[in-house]
């Protein structure tokens, strides 16, 4: 990405701290049971193995862990959906899963889930798996088992985007480089012409392909990739604009860690300071944040609501273990 140019329009700062979410029933569970998000994007199943460690190896340097105990959880696409659902909102998942062992308990899981399931199956995928073996709460290691979907099935899924594209009222494009997301430009112009939302948890440094989306939610790392290395919020605020005008993203959620989240957007600049929690894990916590938002939006709310409110589930999910989700009674109540 070129260097911002000083001829750049620069959006008005919105001078708050902080941005206050709607009170308590300000969003009726049956209005949030009304909004139709469709997810789409690499799905995985994030494998836990807790034990204990009381000596190393005589073999290397490293712990023994006396494997005690194994959960499943859906991760990537699935835990956007899951997040969705633990909200109250119907959600439906568009990916491709391999025949093999993670894949069928992938399915098991969002049977269990209430995730309306949209699968290809690829015999020759191996189902993406993230394996961590944690002692005492403190992840010692992770393990990776990945390839990428056959470009038959991506076209599969393609053609079936078409499908579900009229019962959905938000697209959210949940993008791991895993390769589920192969054909994401001709989604979103296709979301575009129908006149749906399109928010994308990006990937990478080829933004390119995410040209014309609604809402994009980098983090800071994944937003310096792109844009490359700020000096000031000045230098920042000049880089994002530029970048918005040139790929024609309505608006940019900068998740910013211990820093709260930055909203990008033609009505200005708002910021949400982070809610002041003990942080346990931060996994899985850009999950909850844009299925926060897509849920919020099908339901109706402002962008800067929905921002408010998936601020406050950030705040929550980060307190957690491993990748989770917040349901509406702590949302709300």
């Amino acid at each position: 990405m070129p260097n911002p140019s000083n001829s750049q329009p620069m959006p008005e700062t919105i001078n708050e701290t902080a941005v206050s979410a709607p009170g308590a029933g300000a969003v009726p569970r049956e209005r949030l049971a009304g909004a139709r998000v469709l997810v789409v994007g690499d799905v995985m199943l994030d494998r836990y193995w807790f034990g204990d460690v009381n000596r190393i190896s005589p073999e290397a340097p490293v712990p023994v862990v006396h494997v005690q105990k194994q959960e499943d959880r859906l991760g990537g696409a699935a835990n956007v959906a899951r997040n969705a659902v633990a909200l109250g909102a119907q959600a439906g998942l568009l990916c491709v899963v391999g025949h093999d062992e993670p894949g069928e308990r992938i399915i098991q899981l969002l049977d269990d889930s209430g995730v309306m399931p949209h699968l290809e199956r690829d015999p020759d995928l191996l189902t993406t798996i993230k394996l961590r073996v944690l002692s005492r709460q403190q992840q010692l290691l992770r393990v990776d088992f990945e390839n990428t979907p056959a470009h038959e099935v991506l076209l599969a899924s393609l053609a079936r985007f078409d499908e579900l594209l009229p019962a959905h009222d938000v697209i959210l494009m949940s993008d791991y480089a895993k390769g589920g997301l192969t054909h994401v430009t001709k989604m979103i112009a296709k979301a575009h012409a129908a006149g749906k939302p399109v928010l994308v948890d990006p990937k990478g440094d080829d933004w390119e392909r995410y040209r014309g989306a609604t809402l994009i939610t980098p983090n800071r790392a994944e937003l310096r990739e792109v844009v490359g290395q700020w000096k000031s919020e000045d230098d920042l605020i000049a880089r994002v604009t530029k970048l918005r005008t040139e790929l024609k993203f309505k608006a940019l959620l900068l998740t910013r860690s211990e820093e709260g989240m930055t909203l990008f957007s033609d009505d200005g600049i708002l910021h949400a300071s982070a809610v002041a929690r003990e942080v346990y894990d931060v996994s899985g916590a850009g999950d909850t944040v844009i299925a926060t938002l897509a849920v919020m939006l099908g339901a109706g709310l402002s962008l800067v609501d929905a921002v408010a409110l998936a601020n406050r589930a950030a705040g929550i999910v980060v307190g957690k273990l491993g990748t989770a989700t917040v349901d509406y009674d702590e949302l709300f109540l």
